[in-house]
């Protein structure tokens, strides 16, 4: 699975509140409307900067820390990220993800810059930094994780093989 996009760089610690502040989260249900409202505490323009389904945030250590919430991934996804590539995730987080189909891939992205140009390959484990043309190893997804992106989510992936044979 390949996935290409722009890197729009965040720094480290960036919590679950800052992804989608708690004010809205019962406030506003649509998860549409809700992805309007992405990071706009670090950036209130955020979401004018995503190009839908070519967007790849690209931040430091710790992201998705704070409350386990799905609603974080899920507004990422729904405002058009294809994937989020950190130093590191907090864990609920990285489970929440993976079970709604949000790649995320652990990597030192001290390189990336605001606006490069990304090609992950999740199987292989590589990613290629287009823009600054360097390239570097990265661990590669077990199957089941790829077949669980592949089908949207883990509970999609249910519907469709109707158990958990990921193996």
């Amino acid at each position: 699975m390949i996935i290409r996009g722009k890197a729009l760089k965040l720094g480290d610690n960036i919590n679950t509140d800052f992804i989608i502040a708690g004010r809205y989260k019962f406030s506003i249900t649509d998860i549409k409307e809700l992805a309007k409202h992405i990071m706009e505490d670090i950036d209130p323009n955020f979401y004018k900067k995503i190009e839908y389904k070519k967007s790849i945030i690209v931040a430091g250590n710790n992201f998705g820390l704070g409350s386990s919430r799905e609603q974080a991934p899920l507004v990422i996804k729904e405002a058009g990220i294809v994937a989020v590539v950190a130093k590191s995730f907090a864990r609920i987080f990285y489970r929440n993800s993976f079970n709604i189909g949000l790649p995320l891939i652990e990597m030192d992205t001290s390189k990336v810059e605001e606006n490069d140009l990304l090609v992950i390959d999740l199987e292989k484990g590589r990613f290629k930094d287009i823009t600054k043309n360097f390239e570097s190893e990265i661990p590669p997804l077990p199957l089941f994780m790829c077949n669980f992106i592949k089908e949207n989510g883990l509970i999609n992936y249910i519907k469709k093989y109707k158990d958990l044979k990921i193996c």
